[in-house]
């Protein structure tokens, strides 16, 4: 549903119900307009520094179903909250994908539908997702070389990612991203590749600095490096920083006068990064998640059953949102209970 239908469907007696709502602001005077939803924790490729040796589970797992999916965005929405996206493990392996997203599109309240995706059958499968209400979409694309590419995810399919999102920028998506995590000597010496990539592409490239989760520490330790790297690349080729908005989250952009796409820098270890958090996450199994390093997830699924517990979810939320701390402790090797980046969405 376009940004401008979803607007028109909110009627004066929706603004009413959404104003007289609890908002979502923690101890520290932090808003949260922006809920990652996990749809699964399943995912198909297996990525050096999250699934190294591709998913398994030991037990079998029911995920949220349309029916909770859609009376959870709903009690969010009410609080304030405008975007979601849809995150896994790859969310684009629920059958069911296109249909949450059109539900979650036509909800009062909610103005973004994004999706964070590895890019498989992107192009065979963008429209029908855009058609269904997709507004922003992430592409996870760690190098442009095909060979580095199939090494790091198990997956030679670069070439079929990168013509999905050519297709993609001819779709009425409101902003395209590339997700790219930094991993010193594989492709910390990449960053020239990716500006000629963005030259004449509409789409923001986004370096996150290797994050330590449970079960990666030795991969960790060898290839995490400051983004500072990233930086002095941008500032000594003519990037500026650009202007943060008030309500922007932690990445930090930069644009140049003769590239349509821009840099994002994503660095988690960096000063005061937590002081501009302004999203919250949900587990695949409908677990709260007050941070993706947490110690805890406050279950909300017994209150997903019917529309009328919505009164009770919103209580439950708020009540578990004063317990979020000020900052993570990644620091400190700290990680909290996530043992890999497909456990919570990442």
């Amino acid at each position: 549903m376009p940004h401008t239908e979803v607007q028109s469907a909110i009627d004066p007696v929706d603004k009413t119900v959404l104003d007289s709502s609890p908002k979502l602001t923690d101890s520290y005077g932090r808003r949260f307009p922006y809920l990652r939803l996990s749809i699964t924790d399943v995912c198909n490729f297996s990525c050096d520094y999250c699934l190294p040796d591709g998913y398994s589970s030991t037990q079998k797992k029911s995920f949220l179903n349309g029916l909770e999916i859609s009376n959870l965005v709903k009690a969010f929405a009410d609080m304030g909250t405008e975007k979601i996206r849809l995150t896994g493990g790859e969310p684009s392996l629920r059958k069911d994908f296109s249909q949450i997203i059109a539900s979650i599109a036509k909800t009062p309240g909610i103005l973004q539908v994004a999706t964070t995706t590895n890019g498989y059958k992107l192009k065979e499968n963008i429209k029908e997702w855009v058609d269904a209400g997709l507004t922003h979409l992430n592409v996870s694309v760690d190098s442009l070389d095909p060979n580095l590419f199939h090494s790091l995810t198990g997956h030679n399919r670069l070439k079929e990612i990168l013509s999905g999102i050519d297709y993609a920028l001819t779709l009425s998506i409101k902003k395209i991203k590339l997700n790219a995590v930094l991993l010193k000597e594989i492709n910390s010496h990449q960053f020239k590749q990716f500006a000629d990539y963005i030259r004449e592409r509409k789409i923001s490239i986004r370096f996150i600095e290797l994050m330590q989760t449970g079960d990666n520490f030795d991969y960790y330790k060898k290839h995490h490096v400051s983004a500072q790297i990233l930086k002095n690349f941008l500032l000594s080729n003519g990037w500026t920083e650009k202007l943060r908005e008030k309500s922007a989250g932690p990445a930090i952009e930069y644009v140049h006068p003769d590239y349509q796409g821009s840099f994002g820098v994503i660095a988690p270890y960096s000063k005061d990064f937590c002081d501009t958090c302004n999203r919250l996450r949900v587990s695949s199994t409908g677990d709260f998640h007050l941070c993706l390093f947490g110690e805890k997830g406050y279950s909300l699924r017994h209150l997903l059953q019917k529309p009328d517990q919505k009164d009770e979810l919103k209580k439950l939320i708020v009540d578990s949102l004063r317990n979020k701390r000020k900052q993570h402790f990644l620091h400190d090797l700290d990680t909290g209970i996530t043992p890999n980046l497909s456990f919570i969405g990442g």
